[in-house]
């Protein structure tokens, strides 16, 4: 079976799951973007226009996703502090070669210096409580097993931010 979508093209099932994957460029970052749903009778059209409105939405929800960052630096214990703490702790002095921009803030230069590399959508989480998307930040392209992710709920608001060590 398939799905047609006005904005996603023809979406291929396998054995009644929906999986679909494209790059988008933003800026001058290449983003995967992944549709994923385990059952094609739990995807509502609604929720694959969700999708295209993220899709097209990317660079404001990139913005959005960095500025919801450094507002957790005021937490010592929050996902994002852990998360540079790790990278200082790994990376060392070299943390600096990461750097797009050096201002002597290191946190938010590490926030800046983010590549978001994904923007994964689960079809099947359209209007629940669960995350409808997931971008995917990491610092350095050598080590992707450590990333940052920010969840997103399918109205677009951002429900979480939480450390992904693979």
């Amino acid at each position: 079976m398939a799905i047609e979508h006005e904005y996603f093209g023809l979406i291929e099932t396998d054995n009644g799951s929906i999986s679909w994957n494209d790059t988008v460029e933003l800026g001058d970052q290449s983003v995967t973007v992944d549709l994923s749903a385990p059952f094609e009778a739990d995807v509502e059209a609604a929720a694959l226009d969700a999708a295209a409105m993220l899709v097209r939405a990317l660079e404001g929800m990139d913005i959005a996703a960095r500025n919801a960052m450094v507002a957790e630096l005021d937490s010592r214990t929050s996902e994002v502090t852990e998360y540079i703490l790790q990278q200082e702790d790994r990376l060392g002095d070299d943390l600096e070669d990461f750097l797009v921009d050096i201002s002597g803030d290191t946190p938010i230069d590490v926030i800046r210096s983010l590549s978001l590399v994904s923007l994964t959508v689960l079809l099947d989480e359209f209007d629940s409580d669960e995350p409808f998307a997931i971008l995917e930040y990491i610092i350095d392209v050598d080590a992707p097993d450590e990333a940052l992710l920010v969840n997103f709920g399918s109205d677009g608001t951002i429900q979480s931010i939480a450390s992904a060590d693979r």
